[in-house]
């Protein structure tokens, strides 16, 4: 027995909880023609091992043909869906997991060119910003429709053997018909909040008419949206009395805010740097008021913020879907007492920037989530033990430094800096991205919990390495900046690391040339923009920081937009000159002839950086596989040949940055994928 409150189990109607953590839906992208196949399953099922109540999955399943995915949707109109989701929800269910899925029809968040070319639907011909389609304005055939489709894919779920459903009213068709701002249809749709609530009620009964009273039905929904003229606090309290009352719901999950642009998602789903928990007490308000069970999640990153929730009554069940993509087994250690061990989210929000630009979620800090069929969580041990020297202690090197360790191997590490991080200990000194240095220190504590020796303050060279004859000597020594972009003056131009790092004082008038599009352009303006100077940030690309993503945008836009900085798209920096104490920049395009000329007194870019490789290159003659890489190997999970070559008694390997630049990511996968077959 125990005490913890998120131990405790939970009644929903008929259906116990065993805690009080779940994963809220989110739509990871792992379908397969939009049906949950063998790899979407095992993500969810990874979860479910780990110990959490209740997996919601499918952020925004899809119940008509008219709301084609945005990014990776589940089709829950079509009947294909249903074996798939049993075998989810049977092998979720022997782990004593509750499975529900959230059901939605998208409304204006989705485009028209896509799927099967209908129009997009709304209650109005509003335009969503982040989808730009204009929508049809509803007709009552379609509203006819699908209400119709909701209760058809509500009773696919029933019959796969899942435990409920949850209605998505945030952003998307339901709760456009709720908002005095959208809603511009006649009655009997439209009017006062009865009217406005008629669609949901009519969707409700009609999933209650196919489900029957024993199906669990909830609804997540936005209770204050924030936007002119739009669902108030008041409003939102209001609809949660009429959802109770209607005798059609069970529970509710609280949103607050809207998910239409960059800057409204990012104050939905928080990301690192921002408040944690920001909306905790408003969904308490919203269950005090309410009286119907209620669900939260909103950056809700850590045990202690998630006890602190159910045990103040604010919750019934607690949700830490991104804790969970960085750890899927929190609970578990929790209950082992083993809380020191959670692999913690550090905010990066890489996971969802990914989603949102038709990519798939992968976390920044665990490569196997997403990858559980290829590359499990668990590590196994190694049947021989070996030592394994690694050169540097970045997020590559702890990465196969903690792997090699668990795996039972003799692990040395050289850095020659007097503290591990590398260019995530860069990053992490932006007091907004200081969450980044988790990503670190957890790999120490693992390191040190396994006995990895370290040698900091350590250049290490060739005969450093040789001298204690490894079986398997790692280079994980990253890169440096690469300045060597232009076609003269590139001594005259400083990297966007010696702004970060406080090497080099900012100037007065300065143009940081971004080549790379990644975060240090903006982690290095932002920085001298808030000493006072002003700042060009200029890329020949025609988007902004293509690899800093939309969710991680908006902290950077919102601290640089109220102070004296450009940005420029589509130019590209050719040269500089001295001229005086001035730099004169010409400044061309990949578009035309046209040049240009600006004077500022520094100039700061970012492209990347370069191998730092020297140390591999030296090593890589005296191997046994001269660093070759099997690369089918590597993939399919295998261990990598050891007979390749001639001579040399160790195998050779270089992962991160010393490879190519890349991102944390890919250093941490390199590391990974390697080091768990050593």
């Amino acid at each position: 027995m125990t005490t913890d409150p998120l131990l405790q189990p939970y009644q929903l109607k008929h259906l116990t909880l065993k805690n009080r953590i779940m994963t809220t839906a989110h739509e990871p992208a792992y379908g397969e023609d939009g049906l949950p196949k063998d790899r979407y399953r095992a993500y969810h099922v990874e979860r479910a091992k780990g110990g959490v109540a209740m997996v919601m999955t499918a952020g925004s399943a899809l119940v008509s043909r008219d709301s084609p995915a945005s990014f990776g949707n589940l089709q829950a109109w079509r009947d294909e869906v249903v074996p798939w989701m049993a075998s989810l929800a049977d092998e979720c269910h022997g782990y004593g997991c509750a499975v529900m899925i959230q059901l939605t029809h998208l409304g204006w968040r989705t485009g028209w060119n896509k799927a099967d070319w209908l129009p997009v639907v709304a209650p109005s011909p509003l335009r969503e910003p982040a989808h730009r389609a204009f929508p049809k304005v509803l007709e009552d055939w379609d509203i006819a429709r699908i209400v119709t489709d909701y209760a058809d894919a509500a009773e696919r779920m029933q019959a796969a053997g899942l435990d409920g459903i949850e209605l998505e009213a945030y952003g998307h068709l339901m709760d456009a018909f709720w908002s005095p701002r959208q809603n511009k249809l006649e009655a009997p749709w439209n009017g006062d909040l009865s009217a406005r609530m008629k669609f949901s009620l009519d969707v409700l009964s009609a999933i209650r008419d196919r489900v029957g009273p024993g199906f669990i039905v909830g609804v997540r929904y936005t209770a204050d949206d924030l936007a002119p003229n739009g669902i108030t606090a008041e409003d939102g309290l209001e609809i949660g009395r009429r959802l109770r009352d209607s005798g059609t719901v069970d529970f509710l999950n609280i949103i607050k805010g809207r998910v239409e642009t960059d800057a409204d998602l990012t104050d939905v789903i928080p990301v690192q740097g921002m408040r944690s928990a920001p909306h905790l007490d408003f969904a308490g308000r919203v269950r005090a008021e309410v009286g119907l069970p209620t669900f939260h999640a909103a950056r809700i990153p850590d045990v202690a913020t998630a006890r602190h929730a159910v045990a103040e009554g604010l919750l019934d069940m607690v949700g830490m879907t991104r804790a969970h993509i960085a750890d899927p087994h929190i609970v578990q250690k929790i209950m082992a007492g083993r809380e020191d061990e959670i692999r913690p989210c550090v905010g990066a929000t890489y996971c969802l920037d990914r989603i949102y630009q038709g990519g798939e979620a992968l976390c920044i800090h665990n490569a196997s989530t997403g990858r559980e069929l290829t590359v499990p969580h668990a590590i196994a041990p190694a049947t021989d033990r070996k030592r394994v020297v690694i050169a540097g202690a970045g997020p590559a090197g702890l990465e196969a430094a903690r792997v090699a360790a668990l795996r039972g191997h003799e692990v040395i590490v050289f850095e020659a800096a007097p503290d591990p991080g590398g260019q995530v200990r860069l990053t992490a000194q932006s007091p907004r991205r200081r969450e980044m240095i988790g990503l670190i220190d957890w790999r120490m504590a693992q390191c040190a919990a396994h006995d990895v020796a370290f040698r900091f303050n350590t250049y290490a060279e060739a005969g450093d390495i040789l001298d204690l004859a490894p079986d398997v000597a790692i280079v994980a020594t990253g890169g440096l900046p690469d300045t060597e972009v232009l076609e003269e003056g590139n001594d005259l131009v400083i990297s966007a690391w010696d702004i970060i790092a406080g090497d080099v004082a900012p100037g007065a008038r300065v143009l940081v040339y971004d080549d790379a599009g990644d975060p240090p352009a903006l982690q290095a303006a932002e920085i001298i923009a808030n000493a006072g100077a002003h700042v060009e940030i200029m890329t020949p690309d025609r988007s902004f920081a293509p690899e800093v993503m939309g969710m991680n945008l908006v902290p950077y836009m919102r601290s640089l937009q109220d102070k004296d900085v450009r940005l420029t798209v589509t130019y590209r920096l050719k040269a500089l000159h001295r001229e005086g104490n001035a730099l004169r920049a010409v400044i061309g395009t990949d578009y035309s002839a046209h040049r240009e000329e600006r004077l500022f007194d520094q100039v700061v870019v970012n492209h990347g950086t370069r191998p730092l490789d020297e140390l591999y290159f030296d090593l890589r003659p005296r191997s046994r596989n001269r660093g070759a890489v099997d690369y089918q190997a590597l993939i399919d999970g295998a261990p990598q040949p050891g007979c390749q070559g001639a001579g040399g008694d160790f195998l050779l390997y270089r992962i991160g940055d010393a490879v190519s630049a890349r991102n944390t990511h890919a250093a941490i996968y390199d590391a990974l994928r390697l080091a768990r077959t050593i």
